[in-house]
């Protein structure tokens, strides 16, 4: 898909996703090149007078400055514990719409925000549809530093392939300031249990197994937008 058609794909599934804002609501924006497309329209529709009193909590540094610069008013879970609706991407949707997330190495702010969630929708082109989970993205897994190798050797157990997350020759860092090891499973069976696996290993903090998060994802292909929902 050359790149020019696959961010129109992104901005169509962003700004359909966006509509659905109402006012008065506490909206999650999500991180990464599709959400980037809703939290703009989010601000559009604040400065034309079609929203008001929206505020919106960012899942990333990233996110955060992109909405201070568009004039969106932010807040945080201490204030608004319960968010109306979080708008955000994902790197791979399965047909249960359970997802990977973490290619922007944001998973676990983005998890943390999604469990808080009352309405959570996924904004994707129709690439990110698969099968099964794994079948083209690794799952991206944050870890401490310290003993990050023992974290490796224990995916390794599972059967996946990981590598460590690098920008040039230093190490990718989070918003927390942990690592990133991205664990090729390959297509991935059971990805409840999976995800049940990583949780019980110390140290690593977060993996980018979405399961069963969601019931909304706004998808947009060369025959227009689709907004499919799960009951």
């Amino acid at each position: 898909m050359p790149a020019m058609n696959a961010d129109v794909l992104k901005r169509q599934a962003g700004e359909f996703a966006a509509n659905l804002v109402e006012s008065g609501m506490i909206v999650g924006l999500g991180s990464g090149s599709t959400a980037i497309f809703a939290t703009r329209r989010i601000a559009q529709r604040l400065h034309s007078g079609e929203l008001a009193k929206v505020h919106g909590l960012p899942t990333s540094l990233a996110t955060e400055a992109a909405a201070n610069e568009l004039g969106i008013p932010l807040t945080t879970l201490a204030q608004h514990p319960r968010l109306d609706i979080t708008i955000d991407g994902a790197d791979e949707v399965d047909p249960d719409f359970n997802l990977i997330k973490g290619g922007g190495g944001a998973h676990l702010r983005e998890k943390i925000v999604a469990q808080a969630t009352e309405r959570l929708v996924i904004v994707a082109d129709d690439s990110k549809l698969v099968d099964q989970l794994g079948t083209t993205w690794a799952i991206p897994i944050e870890v401490i530093p310290f003993g990050w190798e023992s974290q490796a050797a224990y995916l390794e157990s599972l059967g996946a392939t990981p590598r460590l997350r690098m920008v040039g020759d230093a190490p990718f860092t989070t918003d927390q300031g942990n690592r990133i090891l991205d664990a090729d499973f390959g297509p991935i069976t059971d990805p409840a249990s999976l995800a049940r696996q990583l949780e019980s290993r110390a140290g690593i903090v977060e993996h980018g197994l979405f399961i069963g998060m969601t019931r909304d994802v706004v998808v947009a292909g060369k025959s227009g937008v689709r907004h499919l929902r799960r009951i």
